[in-house]
């Protein structure tokens, strides 16, 4: 497999973990309520997804408030994957490869 192909794969994978943590620490913070900051899956969801939810609120203006900016980080996660397959797709085409 070119290394170029295994680079993509793993990022993309990276990017899918990341945005079902997101979406499970939405689900959670939905079912759980007022006691998910004792959910243990909870505290692991928001461990998880610490690094993209930092860097999404580092890029953003301050007019966006705090709690939009786990769904805003999950919109771009979203468009990073959809790049990535694209990209995914040319590389198996210029590699002549059935993937």
């Amino acid at each position: 497999m070119p290394i170029d192909l295994l680079t993509v794969i793993v990022l993309r994978t990276l990017v899918e973990v990341a945005g079902m943590c997101l979406i499970g620490q939405g689900i959670l913070h939905v079912l759980a309520g007022s006691r998910r900051e004792r959910n243990v899956v909870y505290l692991f969801f928001r461990f998880a997804t610490r690094p993209v939810v930092r860097l999404t609120r580092w890029i953003t203006p301050r007019v966006v408030l705090d709690g939009h900016v786990p769904f805003l980080a999950f919109t771009i996660l979203f468009w990073i994957w959809v790049a990535l397959a694209l990209v995914k797709r040319h590389l198996c085409q210029l590699h002549q490869l059935a993937c």
